[in-house]
């Protein structure tokens, strides 16, 4: 039978280890656009079994697709962010 974490036992990415330099990091710094690393993504959902967490849309979409449907509501929600990663992150989503 599956052991299935409670809510208080589940980490985050800001419990997971933040890295940015060196081999295995899981995040990207300010200069390559900030945001999660595919192994810092992979990492997450190892340690958070059924969540739904997916890298950055950079490239380009098709009009009504799904992955332009995730950059328009990224780009919606993450309008207030002036910070400098979330500058960055918001030039990687090509908002």
């Amino acid at each position: 039978m599956k052991q299935f974490k409670l809510p208080h036992q589940l980490t985050s990415p800001t419990l997971m280890k933040k890295t940015t330099k060196g081999e295995g990091r899981t995040f990207r710094t300010e200069e390559e656009g900030a945001g999660m690393t595919s192994k810092g993504v992979s990492d997450y959902k190892k340690e958070n079994p059924g969540s739904n967490l997916q890298t950055a849309v950079t490239g380009d979409v098709k009009p009504g697709s799904k992955d332009a449907g995730r950059r328009k509501s990224f780009c919606a929600r993450s309008r207030g962010w002036t910070g400098e990663r979330g500058k960055a992150a918001r030039a990687r989503w090509k908002c």
